[in-house]
């Protein structure tokens, strides 16, 4: 537990310090125009419309220090312990549900389900929700995939269900293709190439 409390700390250091970044580093991702949402996204504002009609006066940017950042790493870590990976059948996007005959703590869901519930854990731990964007995203197989970004004074931040390691988008292998609104929790921005 200390080595892992440890490395966290060193990837926060870093992050501030900007010692893991190289001259073509892009800790910031950048948005072009409007992108349709995705057919989960549009299905899951159905069943739980208020969390979809939140509207902001401006972009949030959370302060990374090093209560934020043991805060995201503990969530993160939690969620991702305690959900069971399901594969994707459908784009049917929700919270995850509890596992039958399983521990009460034990649940099972998709990479959207990790996001929701790490995003629904961070806002209710005091993250403005602005800040917490659901992001789509191609693997490394060109699979579709969802991933958290938290928006910081020092990068785009990236929480995944399949890469444990908290770090600056610019840090993933992935292929970033849109990302949910800072002004409106219901509306999806395309995110231009790294």
């Amino acid at each position: 537990m200390k080595r892992r409390s440890a490395l966290s700390i060193l990837v926060l250091l870093q992050i501030l310090t900007g010692l893991h970044t190289t001259a073509k580093a892009e800790p910031f991702m950048r948005t072009s125009g409007d992108h349709p949402p995705p057919a989960g996204h549009h299905e899951f504002c159905k069943k739980f419309v208020s969390e979809c009609q939140v509207t902001f006066d401006s972009k949030a940017v959370v302060t990374l220090d090093i209560k934020i950042w043991r805060s995201l790493d503990r969530i993160n870590r939690q969620v991702n312990s305690s959900v069971r990976r399901m594969p994707d059948v459908e784009e049917d996007w929700s919270y995850p549900k509890p596992v039958a005959d399983c521990d009460i703590h034990e649940y099972s869901g998709d990479c959207e389900d990790f996001v929701l519930l790490k995003r629904r854990l961070l806002h209710e731990s005091g993250l403005p929700l602005n800040a917490l964007l659901i992001t789509v995203v191609r693997d490394h197989s060109d699979t579709g995939h969802a991933v958290l970004t938290v928006r910081t004074d020092h990068g785009d931040l990236i929480l995944d269900n399949m890469i444990k390691t908290i770090d600056t988008w610019d840090k993933f292998p992935y292929r970033f293709l849109m990302i949910q609104s800072p002004f409106h929790t219901g509306q999806w921005l395309r995110i231009l190439p790294k």
